[in-house]
């Protein structure tokens, strides 16, 4: 039996249509959104099992009830909807920005990016804001039959069950006052933990958005003769507020 002998040079694939019909860098941008979308599924998953084999939750209705410059005011989720309304809307804008791309409008880019940025930093300084409030509030806890004060860290967590008023007279305290007993460790790791990766997430995305609008504003995608770097940071940004719902639903609502 003779061996077959190949030509040097032959081709073993010579393409043709893409089967993805999509650009090489479009696809590795899904491939890495795949990955990612794992990760913090990984940490959601993680998050709702031990929510639910506990007793006791922190109820959001307490916990994020505050909004800056509203002094004492009960506004049950009205920060984190803020929250959330802008970075829909920094994706909207980031819509436009792509639309403009398609029809080679430099200036639109560089508008609709410019106020994608401002939405990004809009909401990372919001989430300060939370996170500052959550670490240096005053709340009473009973802890050992006497009353300390904390605030929600990652090692503390007051949103625990309320005192009965019988408990809190026996302690010499007023009936209206509000203690609680310390709530499951597990609520600020995972809040401050999953939230704080998500806010790198934005950060990144921000820091990618102001490289695209530089670019824009230079023409290195006139020079090209496509703004397809605009689609691949618009993908990740979608991508960043669409894995803000699940982490709203998780913390915010249930």
């Amino acid at each position: 039996m003779s061996a077959t002998t190949i030509p040097s040079g032959t081709k073993w694939w010579n393409g043709g249509r893409s089967p993805f019909n999509i650009s090489y860098g479009k696809v590795m941008m899904w491939y890495f959104l795949m990955s990612d979308a794992f990760t913090f599924g990984a940490f959601l998953i993680s998050y709702g099992t031990i929510r639910f084999s506990v007793n006791h939750w922190a109820d959001p209705n307490q916990v994020f009830n505050a909004f800056p410059f509203a002094g004492h005011a009960n506004l049950p989720l009205a920060f984190v909807s803020l929250m959330t309304f802008i970075l829909i809307a920094s994706s909207v804008t980031m819509v436009l920005a792509v639309h403009e791309g398609h029809k080679m409008n430099r200036k639109g880019v560089e508008k609709y990016m410019i106020l994608t940025i401002i939405g990004g930093l809009a909401f990372l300084g919001c989430q300060a804001w939370e996170w500052t409030h959550m670490i240096t509030g005053e709340h009473k806890v009973l802890v050992n039959r006497a009353i300390e004060t904390w605030g929600t860290t990652v090692t503390h967590n007051p949103w625990g069950l309320a005192v009965s008023h019988e408990t809190l007279s026996k302690l010499g305290l007023a009936a209206n006052e509000h203690v609680t007993t310390p709530g499951p460790i597990a609520f600020g790791g995972y809040f401050f933990g999953i939230t704080g990766f998500h806010g790198f997430h934005v950060f990144s995305g921000v820091i990618i958005n102001l490289v695209m609008y530089i670019k824009t504003k230079l023409g290195h995608f006139d020079q090209r003769g496509h703004y397809e770097m605009i689609e691949k940071a618009g993908l990740y940004w979608h991508f960043v507020d669409l894995v803000w719902v699940f982490v709203f639903l998780c913390f915010y609502l249930v």
